[in-house]
């Protein structure tokens, strides 16, 4: 042992040198939690009194072992002397710096870590997002939804457009054919084989609708989609959040904008004046792909495939169900190749925020609020009693695959539109998309989203409790004396029956 060594036991020990000077010890004279230190230094002198920063006393108590100049010194954790208390946490050193690295691959200004090594958030993960033109819009599509009930105000939000705001308007094929009696010199129309182009030259979509609507947007335009303003003119409409009979103030705000952010203000170069715009909601969507079993079709081999998967991209959800089987589904679920679950229910769901408020809620589900990047993940009719909906991150890669021991096949649904059948060994990867679609908020995100729970689910919604009042109390306590009152009489005349 080195002249710089602390033993630390339940009892006093002694280096080899006081071996010899031990004498017997009794359990009534020993005590306990003692620390032994060498002498500091090769002289046998104590440096300052400690050694290794813990104080060294010459003598052991009375009674007890006397350390030689030489020798060791003896320290007891247990005296009274202030010298040998442990020094306080003010006086420990500085702990070591950190860094926070995130791997999202865009940024890192998020996370901060303070001097003090404090980790702190510098800013909420999403903030306001305001829709700026930096030239004035051109060209608009207007959609409806199928059927006459709505061409009066379809006819007079494109007058509107065409004659008032001077922009040009795009309709649906079957609609144009209908207006082509009214002379609207403004408004076009498209062929099937340009659907893949539309992006590039439509600055933004009006839809005169509900929510059905807004998907078949998303459906027209694919990947790159335009802003879209939505007007309540369907049965529920809980993502069109701007009012018709205001139609015009509108669709004038969103030409040349209304709205400023105080903490991002943008400067027109032409003549200075701030630019202003109108609040949008980016809205996740999920990339889905199917993926067929190789081996099943005579490939050979536990593969997939070859070949382009199917893709879609969904808005609301993604559903694998049973179908019209009678059996439950057997579904095997995967997160970044590692086996998580094994769903065993009607099915199973993948939704969005956006889309938490339609059949995921309908399933059990939690509503999330749009701007929240997440997926969720909800089992329908699930056989089992402890099979919760879980909320997992938006950077989650899921592989849903059929099992290949399942007792019937799959139907795979999109958004409620395009539907596919999945066999054993058949799997579904779904992963949030890069390609969001853009909404115009009629206040702010958090605002409209509140709006809206309220108006369509009359979200917490109740009669409202009675302040405490004296003479309410007094005749409660009435009513309560004169229910007992009745219950003790009714007793009273069955048991006189009974006997």
């Amino acid at each position: 042992m080195t002249a710089s060594t602390l033993a630390c036991s339940g009892y006093a020990r002694g280096t080899s040198s006081l071996a010899s000077e031990r004498r017997p010890r009794s359990f009534a004279r020993s005590r306990p939690s003692r620390c032994v230190a060498d002498a500091a230094g090769e002289g046998g002198s104590l440096s300052n009194g400690t050694s290794n920063g813990f104080p060294a006393a010459a003598a052991a108590g009375a009674g007890g072992l006397r350390a030689k100049a030489t020798g060791p010194a003896v320290c007891d954790p247990c005296s009274s002397d202030p010298a040998a208390a442990p020094r306080s946490a003010v006086q420990w050193p500085q702990k070591s710096e950190l860094y926070i690295l995130r791997s999202d691959g865009h940024s890192c200004t998020r996370e901060t870590v303070q001097p003090s090594g404090n980790l702190q958030f510098a800013c909420p993960s999403l903030q306001q997002q305001l829709l700026v033109w930096k030239t004035r819009p051109q060209r608009v599509m207007v959609l409806k939804k199928l059927g006459d009930e709505l061409m009066e105000e379809y006819v007079d939000v494109l007058r509107y457009l065409g004659e008032e705001l001077g922009m040009r308007v795009v309709v649906e094929p079957h609609d144009h054919a209908v207006l082509k009696g009214l002379c609207m010199g403004w408004v076009d129309t498209y062929q099937e084989r340009d659907l893949g182009e539309l992006h590039s030259c439509v600055d933004f979509i009006v839809c005169l609708g509900g929510d059905g609507l807004l998907l078949h947007a998303a459906s027209l335009f694919g990947n790159a989609l335009p802003p879209i303003i939505s007007f309540k003119l369907g049965s529920l409409g809980f993502l069109t959040t701007h009012n018709y009979v205001d139609y015009r103030r509108h669709l004038r705000n969103v030409v040349h904008g209304c709205r400023e952010l105080a903490s991002c203000e943008l400067v027109s170069s032409a003549d200075g004046r701030p630019l202003r715009g109108v609040h949008i909601t980016l809205r996740m969507r999920l990339q889905c792909e199917i993926w067929r079993c190789a081996a099943r079709e005579g490939r050979g081999g536990a593969g997939w495939r070859a070949g382009c998967p199917e893709a879609f991209e969904v808005l609301n959800e993604v559903v694998l169900s049973r179908g019209a089987n009678p059996y439950l589904s057997k579904i095997e679920v995967s997160e970044a190749g590692r086996l998580i679950t094994k769903v065993q229910a009607d099915g199973v769901m993948l939704a969005t925020p956006t889309g938490s408020t339609a059949y995921n809620v309908a399933a059990g589900g939690s509503m999330v609020h749009p701007s929240v990047p997440a997926i969720l993940f909800t089992p329908i009719c699930p056989h089992s009693l402890n099979f919760r909906p879980v909320i997992l991150p938006d950077y989650a890669e899921l592989d849903l695959r059929i099992a290949d021991d399942a007792r019937c096949s799959a139907v795979v649904c999109f958004d409620g539109r395009d539907s596919r059948e999945l066999a054993r060994g058949d799997s579904i990867k779904v992963r949030m998309s890069p390609n969001p679609v853009p909404t115009i908020n009629n206040a702010d995100q958090t605002t409209d989203w509140f709006a809206s729970i309220q108006r369509c689910f009359h979200w917490s919604e109740r009669i409202e409790q009675l302040p405490i009042n004296g003479q309410l109390l007094a005749a409660r306590e009435q009513e309560l004396s004169a229910m007992s009152s009745g219950l003790a009489s009714v007793g009273s005349s069955m048991d006189s029956t009974e006997a």
